[in-house]
């Protein structure tokens, strides 16, 4: 049988290991949801500029009036 104060360091013991736990996991969600948002990103950001050289590469057109 312990002690109280065994009881203590125990218990203390126990709590920093579920802390531990607690960031570890906390760190693993951060990183996925670091990595989709990157994903995500570069994404729009290849969209954005394939629209922009479509965009340039159209020929410029131009109206012709009665008079040219």
């Amino acid at each position: 049988m312990g002690s109280h104060v065994d009881d203590a360091i125990r218990a203390r013991i126990a709590a920093a290991q579920a802390r531990r736990a607690q960031q570890q996991a906390d760190r693993a969600a951060f990183v996925e949801r670091r990595r989709h948002g990157l994903a995500t990103r570069h994404a729009r950001k290849l969209r954005h500029l394939a629209a922009r050289h479509r965009a340039e590469q159209q020929p410029a057109t131009t109206e012709r009036t009665a008079d040219q």
